[in-house]
């Protein structure tokens, strides 16, 4: 079943009765820009508004200003937000292989922060722990190279208890790497290379980056009834008819999406997580994670002038939950509508994209026991709350270990693990497979009730303190994160 982004809940409505309310009180004038229909902000006939691609930043001597602002989220309507540099979403940072980002945050928030480069490997102290938080007006120098072959990544604000209400507000963006692997495919760039950043939001205007969880969004994690792309509400994109490379990334505080086409053509999946696949493949669908990120190769030329196609997310069923809620419910997620005009001819994916041996054989296992008990608690690891000073497991460099996680709650939980990337291996129980797009590297694994998942993990790039987490946004700053040593 559909979502009906346009409806005035009740909980709407007192929220929206309350801030009225209050401005009236104050003397002040609440910040509402658009009333009525949310489906319909003057977007054209299908109530969407044209998909914003993020302007770009180089990664030597860049500037990341994490501040107040307005942000665009449709045609003449704005929301109070916090921005990276005034836009929305943050600067795409563009790297190569070899060359050496170094980039000074500037904290002009009201509280502390610290930006985390997800996927990116990278030094313990550039790697965004939220022990580095620097209080409002300080600054952090970052300054490491880029080591990793070509993939897509992001950033996004780390501070322990406060990660989820700043990605909230708008803080995340797109990190992305290339290299001559890469380069030899000629995949699409410029304008037909699409960055995608999902979220799902509230649909009133006013309410859209305002962060208030009820004590459910602590236990289930924050979901809303609204897609946003790049910050755009129910987001549009007019494509020619040619090969378009489509870059996904799960921004949500929990909303697993489940990706496919509205008639049915199957994805082509080129790379996930840690870059390109071994070889591309066709999947009807692909289910993903907060945090993960999916590579995907998008033809329209058999899509006739004038014609609309929908990226969606599927319905689905969590497997082996009790929890009522609107995970796994249907959403249109990018109107993709056939404009004038063909592309040159893009040349043939070979059948080999990517060399990605074997970690090897692990000398060592480690169980992960992932726990969401009555809403009210924290979340945990191994019945463990999240202790800034302790450290958790220690794991020796170069070694190659089999992690399994197991999920004892009602609750889905991607696992994401910082300092390195891990090969999936086994699923078992729920969907019981690992799927052809999880192959390759990956940082972020989805674990839904009822599986255990395991990967095998190698630390071989620096020493010193990660994280393991759930990044399931309110998972995370209650608790469900340990700090891992690698020695």
């Amino acid at each position: 079943m559909g979502t009906d982004p346009g409806g005035l809940s009740r909980r709407r409505f007192v929220r929206l009765a309350a801030m009225g309310a209050a401005a009236a009180a104050s003397g002040g004038v609440p910040f509402l820009l658009s009333c009525g229909d949310s489906t319909s902000p003057g977007g054209g006939a299908s109530g969407r508004s044209p998909l914003r691609p993020p302007q770009s930043l180089g990664i030597s001597g860049a500037s990341f200003a994490a501040a107040p602002g307005v942000a665009v989220i449709g045609p003449d309507e704005s929301a109070p937000a916090w921005l990276i540099n005034g836009v929305l979403p943050g600067p795409t940072l563009r790297g190569r292989r070899g060359e050496r980002a170094q980039i000074r945050l500037l904290n002009q928030l009201t509280e502390p922060t610290i930006v985390h480069w997800h996927g990116v490997l990278v030094p313990p102290e550039a790697d965004g722990h939220p022990r580095f938080a620097v209080e409002p007006g300080g600054t952090y120098d970052y300054d490491f190279p880029i080591v990793q072959r070509a993939g897509t990544f992001w950033y996004h604000p780390h501070p322990h208890h406060r990660t989820a209400g700043q990605i909230h507000r708008g803080l995340a963006g797109f990190f992305l790497v290339s290299d001559q692997e890469e380069d030899a495919l000629g995949l699409p760039s410029g304008e037909r290379e699409i960055l995608l950043l999902l979220q799902d939001r509230d649909g009133e205007t006013e309410l859209a980056f305002e962060y208030a969880p009820t004590d459910e969004d602590l236990h289930v994690g924050m979901l809303r009834d609204v897609p946003f792309g790049n910050g755009i509400r129910l987001p549009a994109l007019d494509v020619i008819g040619a090969r378009y490379r489509l870059r996904v990334l799960n921004a949500s505080h929990a909303r697993v999406y489940r990706l496919g086409l509205s008639d049915g053509t199957p994805l082509t999946v080129i790379g996930n997580d840690g870059g390109l696949l071994p070889s591309a493949v066709n999947v009807d669908s692909v289910f993903l994670g907060v945090g993960e990120r999916i590579d995907l190769l998008l033809d329209f030329a058999p899509l006739a002038v004038g014609g609309r196609l929908m990226l969606k997310s599927l319905p689905f069923v969590v497997p082996g939950s009790a929890v009522d809620s609107s995970q796994g419910s249907e959403m249109d997620l990018l109107e993709l509508r056939r404009a004038e005009g063909t592309g040159a001819g893009d040349p043939e994916l070979p059948s080999a994209l990517s060399d990605v041996p074997s970690p090897g054989s692990p000398a060592a296992e480690r169980l992960f026991a992932l726990e969401s008990p009555a809403p009210g608690d924290v979340h945990r690891i191994n019945g463990l709350s999240f202790d800034m000073e302790r450290v958790d497991e220690q794991i020796p460099l170069g070694r190659v270990e089999r992690w399994v996680f197991r999920n004892d709650s009602a609750l889905p939980h991607p696992m994401h693990l910082h300092g390195t990337q891990f090969q999936v291996e086994t699923r078992t129980g729920g969907r019981g497979a690992v799927y052809p797009y999880e192959r390759g590297w990956k940082d972020t694994v989805l674990v839904m009730p009822l599986e255990t998942v395991s990967v095998l993990v190698r630390f071989d790039q620096h020493r010193g303190i990660f994280l393991l987490h759930c990044h399931n946004l309110q998972h995370e700053d209650l608790g469900m994160m340990l700090n891992v040593e690698v020695v």
